[in-house]
């Protein structure tokens, strides 16, 4: 059975299946993000300054990052051999149960350094169980998409970025509405993590339900299945690996600095109220899921590569203007930079979907969608709040702009590799 012949039952199952997959790794990783930023340094991590707190915190998050290149090795390699279904399932169960756990968590203060270490610990295996689901997840859509749709179907598994940013910001700013600031240090925080398990149950109850992929039956039967995946991918696959690694790294670094750190820098240096702040930021990333629709729609004409092009072009734009644009005192002129990247992220992520899946073997291709995806994700995801505060420090919003030129000129360059190849 190819994916144009599908019941079209199964392909609204699929859709959504990989849509609310890709919308509860973006809500648990963005929940944890928003309160890394708001209340996980003094809450976890003591140190002197508010600054060391807040750096510290940032290094937990980007623990993650680098959780998920291993993740993406160990779920690539049962994706490609077992199938795109179990592993799928394994993914979303131990991200969720890492999610849920870390709301039960006791403070510092209560436990010492065994607090900060179990945080530690609980967001390694979050960025473990991420590490295979986006892969999975775009296979999910790619591989049952009808010739010339793969872009139009690639676009749910990043339409579940915004809707999960919606609901973890939209969470917080609810409950910064409802409970003190007290309250809300001392255990509102917690709700939204334990909320997880609601997405997670639902999540599960979907993709227990799907069939495997065209593209895996087929593979399998023609026995195309390598024994060691990620071994076949760098022996085989070397150029379009790093080629994807370089292209996902504009993405990262244009979501992280324009949600996380900008929310920080926001809320902190620049002295803007939290509540408003997150207002800003629910209705800025209404143009991240413009952004990929137009851009998916348009990649199944034009190419995903043209539709890249002009997503990295636009990070490198954003970096340019964000020390004037983002340091304004004007939240109107900060709305508009905010909207303005996360437009052109759309650009950069939407397409990736698409895009990643076709530079690699079906036998291979889970694992490779995985790592390029991941590895590329510790550049742009994992340093770039880290980064961002530390060179605003030393040099304002101007240095932390550079940092987002040179992801966009990264990725550009790993358009240009594959090009050459």
């Amino acid at each position: 059975m190819t994916a144009s012949h599908t019941p079209m039952r199964a392909h609204r199952r699929i859709l959504a299946a990989s849509l609310i997959g890709t919308s509860v790794e973006f809500y648990d990783f963005y929940i944890y993000a928003t309160a890394a930023a708001l209340v996980f340094g003094p809450l976890f991590f003591p140190a002197e300054s508010q600054s060391a707190q807040l750096m510290l915190s940032y290094a937990s998050f980007g623990l993650a990052f680098f959780a998920r290149p291993l993740g993406a090795a160990v779920f690539g390699h049962f994706g490609d051999r077992l199938g795109r279904k179990s592993t799928l399932v394994g993914s979303l169960m131990l991200m969720g149960g890492a999610t849920v756990a870390i709301a039960f968590l006791p403070s510092y203060a209560q436990i010492g350094w065994i607090a900060p270490l179990l945080l530690c610990v609980l967001r390694f295996a979050q960025g473990f169980g991420l590490g295979g689901e986006w892969g999975g997840a775009s296979l999910l859509a790619v591989e049952n998409a009808p010739p010339g749709y793969e872009n139009r179907y690639g676009m749910f598994p990043p339409l579940g970025a915004p809707i999960g940013f919606i609901a973890a910001n939209g969470f917080f700013l609810l409950l910064g509405a409802v409970l003190t600031d007290e309250q809300f240090r001392d255990w509102g925080w917690r709700v939204p993590f334990l909320a997880s398990a609601l997405l997670v149950g639902l999540g599960l109850w979907v993709r227990l339900k799907l069939t495997e992929t065209p593209a895996f039956r087929e593979a399998a039967a023609h026995d195309a299945l390598p024994r060691v995946p990620i071994a076949t991918l760098f022996r085989s696959h070397l150029r379009p690996t790093i080629a994807g690694t370089g292209g996902v790294i504009a993405c990262f670094a244009l979501f992280y600095l324009t949600t996380a750190f900008a929310l920080s820098y926001g809320t902190t240096t620049l002295g803007h109220g939290r509540q408003a702040f997150l207002g800003l930021e629910i209705a800025a990333i209404l143009f991240l899921a413009a952004g990929v629709i137009v851009s998916c729609t348009l990649a199944d004409r034009t190419g995903a590569q043209t539709m890249l092009r002009w997503g990295f072009a636009g990070c490198v734009l954003s970096g340019l203007l964000m020390g004037p644009m983002l340091g304004a005192a004007s939240l109107w002129v900060v709305f508009a930079w905010l909207a303005g990247s996360l437009f052109a992220m759309g650009f950069c992520y939407g397409p990736l979907v698409g895009w990643l899946p076709s530079l690699f073997d079906a036998g291979v291709r889970y694992t490779g969608v995985s790592i390029t995806f991941n590895l590329g994700g510790i550049f742009g995801g994992a340093l770039a709040p880290i980064a961002a505060q530390a060179l605003a420090e030393r040099g304002g919003l101007g240095l932390v702009g550079a940092y987002l030129v040179v992801a966009g000129i990264l990725s550009l360059m790993g358009l240009m590799l594959l090009r050459r190849g």
